[in-house]
């Protein structure tokens, strides 16, 4: 017998038989990296809640990580007072990406998204990041789905 080996997206889409929302769901949690410093509700999912960034840790031009449950999110300020925020989660590979100056890139296979619209501008993604709703309150901006 062998050991048995970790639970991986790739294990996760061999296995089927799974509901599509409960795939997504399992295909998120398996990308997700486990011990990122969470600035969420603690929910521990990416379901709902809220995250919480203070307006002046984004730099105006560009982004920061946050997380919102478990879920990795990029914040940025296109411009100054303007806020959008979108899912870190590669829409290639469910990579995680990151803020790099007005773009978010992903180290895996090198797909580059718009830091203020969240589309491709480079591939192997073709398919935009997903947008979230971002509102401004005093220094404060609160993301949720």
């Amino acid at each position: 017998m062998t050991e048995s080996a970790p639970l991986t997206r790739r294990t996760l889409v061999q296995i089927g038989g799974v509901s599509a929302a409960g795939a997504g769901a399992l295909l998120l949690a398996a990308c997700t990296p486990q011990g990122s410093g969470a600035s969420g509700d603690g929910s521990g999912n990416g379901n709902g809640g809220s995250a919480t960034v203070a307006l002046s840790s984004i730099p105006v031009g560009g982004a920061v990580s946050a997380q919102l449950g478990s879920t990795p999110i990029v914040v940025a300020q296109p411009s100054a007072g303007t806020v959008v925020a979108f899912s870190a989660v590669c829409t290639h590979a469910g990579c995680t990406v990151a803020p790099q100056g007005k773009e978010f890139d992903c180290p895996c296979h090198g797909s580059r998204f718009d830091g203020t619209t969240g589309d491709v501008i480079n591939g192997p993604a073709s398919t935009p990041l997903t947008k979230l709703k971002a509102n401004i309150s005093g220094d404060k901006v609160t993301v949720t789905q």
